[in-house]
């Protein structure tokens, strides 16, 4: 726990009293406490307090600085995991929700889901290098249907001077507390919900971010011959000696290889820096092939590119850890600040586990004995599980926390009667239906 402690310490000048720092670290540690369920009430039940309400404070009105929590998890992040090859991958996350109160919820394409959900929607940074990787930048995405109702909004708790912005202005304004940060890093990368926006690829050159981000098939690509042809017509044209068999990393089935070709397209290509237009082919469904926009320096090599594409799926590596091992998805909160504040916590949990990760591989911990992988950061959260997060509490806390949610979920149960106009009657059999 002493990296644990080293970290709330880090943090602790951003809360305004001692209360509510004692009570995030026992959120952090609750979070990657083995719970079936993450949120405010078995969290606080593992704290060993009597009931909800602190933990609800912590997130709803407690005084402490998110933003400036927010920064500390980034900083901290590149102090363990920091390298100059490092890659900046940009990604979203739905996080499904039932009814229409809780702030930016509405019926919008979810990627975690598949389909269209209700839902609210996060949009990330993810921060992986040769040592690991972790999310250190969030922010809210607030629909339309939002923003031009700003009753609702306030009904939400959100701020009267939060407008509409789309996922990639969202993006920029993340890069750009990033680079006023210094981060060491070599590329960004995002799928082509980013790829697709003009703006932000201009806004990467302009500031000579290195990048690979997919598009479509029909995105138009204007050769250096100056001849203009969907992406799919100009790879179709790639001859056979064009692809080159790469593994961008290992995947939990065996190496991540593709065919993988490229060819320069049209841009400014003063500086020694080089626009190409990057494919990646399936090796068992030929047919099958992604396009990516890349833009870096003149002498980058097609190995730089696969990599850097391939990078993405770390953050979607952190998504799965951050939910499964942090509780990033189990919240119960509906304000905007809420969602601000479990975030955030639920970033600096999983940074604190890939840091501990980091410190045993480097100090040799890690390393593997025969037909003994090394340690992974699911283990590691076990580890901490097993010999210091488990609780042992008095019978009569259990008893009393069971009394307390059985009494909470009567309350509203009788509210959601009432409010259809029927009377509840205490049902008797077995069931309990």
């Amino acid at each position: 726990m002493a990296e644990l402690d080293s970290l709330i310490s880090r943090v602790g000048s951003r809360f305004a009293r001692s209360e509510p720092r004692a009570r995030a670290r026992d959120y952090v540690s609750g979070l990657v406490a083995g719970l079936e369920r993450k949120n405010g009430w078995t969290v606080a039940e593992h704290a060993g307090e009597l009931g909800p309400q602190g933990m609800q404070r912590l997130l709803r009105k407690a005084d402490w600085d998110i933003d400036g929590v927010r920064d500390d998890v980034r900083d901290y992040v590149v102090e363990h995991l920091g390298d100059r090859e490092a890659v900046i991958a940009a990604d979203e996350t739905g996080f499904l929700k039932k009814g229409v109160k809780s702030a930016g919820v509405q019926r919008q394409y979810s990627g975690t889901a598949g389909r269209t959900e209700n839902c609210q929607i996060g949009v990330f940074l993810a921060y992986a290098s040769k040592h690991g990787h972790a999310l250190i930048d969030r922010e809210f995405y607030l629909p339309e249907s939002w923003t031009t109702d700003r009753e609702r909004c306030r009904d939400g708790g959100i701020p009267d001077e939060v407008g509409f912005a789309t996922k990639p202005r969202q993006v920029i304004a993340m890069l750009e507390r990033m680079l006023a940060a210094q981060v060491p890093f070599a590329w960004f990368t995002a799928d082509e919900a980013y790829g697709q926006a003009g703006y932000l690829r201009d806004w990467l050159e302009e500031r000579d971010v290195f990048y690979v981000m997919a598009t479509r098939c029909d995105h138009q690509i204007t050769t250096r011959a100056d001849r203009t042809t969907r992406a799919d017509a100009l790879v179709a044209e790639f001859v056979a000696s064009a692809w080159q068999r790469l593994s961008v990393g290992a995947g939990a089935h065996g190496p991540r290889e593709f065919d993988w070709a490229r060819r320069q397209i049209e841009g400014t290509w003063a500086r020694g820096r080089g626009h190409w237009l990057l494919a990646r082919r399936s090796i068992g469904n030929p047919n099958e092939i992604a396009y990516y926009l890349a833009y870096g320096p003149h002498n980058a090599r097609l190995v730089d590119l696969a990599f850097t594409a391939g990078s993405r799926w770390h953050i979607e590596e952190a998504f799965q850890q951050a939910k499964g091992e942090a509780g990033l998805d189990h919240y119960q909160v509906r304000s905007w600040r809420a969602w601000y504040a479990h975030i955030t916590l639920s970033m600096l949990a999983p940074a604190w586990l890939a840091a501990s990760k980091a410190a045993a591989t480097k100090g040799g911990f890690a390393d593997s004995d025969a037909g003994m992988i090394a340690l992974t950061l699911p283990e590691i959260r076990r580890l901490l599980v097993a010999f210091v997060l488990t609780h042992h509490h008095d019978p009569s806390h259990t008893w009393a926390w069971s009394r307390w949610r059985r009494r909470s979920q009567y309350q509203a149960r009788l509210s959601h009667y009432r409010r259809r106009g029927h009377p509840l009657t205490e049902c008797r059999c077995s069931t309990n239906c």
